[in-house]
């Protein structure tokens, strides 16, 4: 095997821990951020967003979807999630329609879909298949096998389910209600009969749980609610307001950058707020409804 010079090899570590120390004081360029709101989902490079340029590198609208039968269309009128899965190469994203789908970002072509009453958030969990929480009017978080179609393979209860997320390292599902918490293991997966069994139940500090994403390497959840922002210790089961954003009301989504930490938060509004780095992103023909980093 070739080896370089040692010259070259100090001076191209020289470079990468020169890039590495740099990253978190500025946005990448590749930097992307995703949204969901209105009828369609798209997503922009973020540097050029917050100078005022949005220009859309990728968009999904269901309306102009030919994999999307005309009688569905109108199931994804109002899309209210979006989350990058398998690295980016895969975009899961509902609607308060009902609309769910697997779109794969290279194609755009819908590789899964069903209805979930008011969904409102989804997670992919093991074993191909996929959690929805379904909110007011659904109040239950559904199951369902990605290769099975639109017929969910499990049921449960929970008021005004509002977020999921799969936590690979503690093997169980975290998911928000109306004013509380819950954790729920997997139950029977290996079977055609998959269950979530709960696990704990945390009360909220404030009513009205509304969005539910992890701090990056951290034992810590990020969760909003009618009044304020949380954080809460996955290892402790404790709550604690978000040093920054606990004081922002009736906040539908905030996610935070794996790498620089810079935070993106929507009020469902023409504008989202930029942390870390302060700064904002306008829009004049959109109101996003969830903003999302991604990979």
């Amino acid at each position: 095997m070739k080896t370089c010079p040692t010259v070259a090899c100090i001076s191209l570590k020289s470079v990468w821990l020169a890039a590495l120390l740099l990253a978190p004081l500025a946005f990448l360029h590749a930097d992307e951020i995703i949204f969901a709101g209105g009828g369609e989902v798209f997503i922009v490079d973020a540097s050029e967003a917050a100078a005022g340029k949005l220009n859309k590198l990728w968009r999904w609208n269901a309306q102009e979807a030919s994999d999307v039968p005309e009688e569905v269309k109108r199931e994804f009128h109002h899309m209210d999630e979006c989350k990058a899965v398998e690295q980016g190469a895969k975009l899961l994203v509902c609607a308060s329609n009902g609309g769910c789908a697997l779109i794969e970002r290279a194609t755009k072509r819908v590789l899964w879909r069903a209805k979930s009453r008011n969904a409102h958030s989804l997670d992919l969990l093991p074993g191909n298949r996929v959690v929805v929480a379904s909110s007011l009017s659904g109040d239950h978080l559904e199951v369902f096998d990605l290769k099975g179609g639109a017929t969910p393979v499990f049921k449960t209860p929970l008021r005004s389910a509002h977020g999921v997320l799969w936590d690979e390292a503690r093997k169980c599902l975290w998911s928000l209600g109306f004013d509380e918490l819950r954790c729920y293991t997997l139950a029977g997966w290996d079977t055609a009969s998959p269950s979530l069994q709960l696990k704990s139940t945390h009360k909220l500090p404030d009513a009205d749980g509304h969005d539910l994403r992890p701090v990056p390497a951290s034992a810590d959840l990020l969760l909003t609610s009618e009044h304020g922002v949380h954080l809460f210790d996955r290892d402790r089961a404790t709550f604690r307001p978000h040093p920054t954003l606990k004081d922002h009301a009736k906040v539908k989504s905030v996610d935070i950058h794996p790498v620089t930490q810079q935070i993106v938060l929507s009020t469902w509004g023409a504008t989202l707020r930029l942390f870390a780095t302060e700064g904002t992103i306008t829009f004049q023909d959109a109101r996003p409804y969830k903003a999302r980093w991604m990979p």
